[in-house]
C-alpha cells in the first residue's frame, strides 16, 4: 500500500499572502548533494535575514514547520518590542528610531503572517520542554522541522560564526522517542540565489562517532559554512 503524501497545511488566507511575496522573493535553485527532503526531518539554515525562511517556506515542496524566537509569537506587542531592538537593531544594525518607526507598520504585518506560518516558539528556559514535545508532535505528523540555529550577535553574517545547540537537544529527544530524524545541514546563498542542502546524516549517526555534544555541533558548524563557499555550477545533483 502506497504511503500516503503529506502536504503542507497552510490556512486559505496565508496561501493568498504568499503569492503576493513571489515578486519579492525569488525562487532559489536547491542543489542536493544527497537525498532530496523527505518527510519527518530536521533542517539546519543560515538565516540571511527574511530571505531563508521566505525561500523554504515559499519553495520547498515538503511541509516545514519552522522554530522562531516566542516573542516573535506572543502577541502584537512582545513581537514590535523584540523586531525593534533585536531584530532591526541588534542584528541588522538599524538605527533604533527608524527601525521602531518601520515596525509601527512592518509588526502588524509580521503579526499577522507568523500566525499563519504556524511557528513553533522557542524559549531560554524550562519551558523549553514545550518546543521539544510540539516539535516531536509534527515530526510525527511528517512535518520537517526547519531550525536557523546560528549565532547572529553580530548579525547574519556570510560566515556563521556558531551554532546553538537547541537542535541537538531536539535530536536527543527524537531519538529516546524512538524516532531518529535525518539531519540536513543547509546553506542559503543569497548572492546566488541557490539553496545548497548536504546529504542526510542520522542523529545515531553522529552520536556513534565518538565526538562530544559540543564536537558534534562544531561539525556541523563548519560543514554549513564549507556548503555557503560551494558553487551550485560544479555539483552534479541540481533542483530546479
Amino acid at each position: 500500500m502506497a504511503k500516503k503524501k503529506v502536504v503542507q497545511k497552510r490556512k486559505w488566507w496565508f496561501r493568498f499572502m504568499k503569492k503576493l511575496m513571489l515578486g519579492r522573493y525569488k525562487k532559489p535553485k536547491f542543489v542536493y548533494l544527497g537525498e532530496q527532503f523527505t518527510n519527518g526531518g530536521i533542517i539546519l539554515s543560515n538565516h540571511e535575514g527574511t530571505d531563508a525562511p521566505m525561500s523554504l517556506e515559499l519553495y520547498c515542496d515538503k511541509p516545514l514547520r519552522m522554530w522562531g524566537a516566542h516573542e516573535m509569537n506572543s502577541g502584537l506587542i512582545k513581537m514590535y518590542k523584540y523586531q525593534t531592538r533585536v531584530y532591526y537593531h541588534e542584528k541588522k544594525h538599524w538605527n533604533l528610531h527608524l527601525a521602531r518607526l518601520f515596525c509601527l507598520i512592518a509588526s502588524p504585518l509580521t503579526n499577522l503572517f507568523y500566525k499563519g506560518l504556524n511557528l513553533i516558539s522557542t524559549y531560554r528556559d524550562g519551558r523549553f520542554w514545550r518546543t521539544l514535545k510540539e516539535s516531536v508532535s509534527a515530526i510525527e505528523q511528517g512535518d520537517n522541522i526547519v531550525i536557523f540555529p546560528e549565532v547572529s550577535d553580530n548579525g547574519y553574517l556570510a560566515e556563521l560564526e556558531g551554532f546553538h545547540a537547541g537542535f541537538a537537544s531536539l535530536a536527543e529527544y527524537c531519538l529516546k522517542k524512538g524516532i531518529d530524524a535525518p539531519i540536513y545541514v543547509t546553506y542559503f546563498n543569497k548572492k546566488e540565489l541557490v539553496y545548497m542542502i548536504d546529504k542526510p546524516v542520522r542523529w545515531s549517526e553522529l552520536k556513534a562517532s565518538g565526538k562530544t555534544r559540543e564536537e558534534i555541533v562544531d561539525g556541523l558548524l563548519a560543514r554549513c559554512n564549507e556548503l555557503g563557499k560551494m558553487s551550485f555550477s560544479k555539483e552534479e545533483k541540481e533542483v530546479a
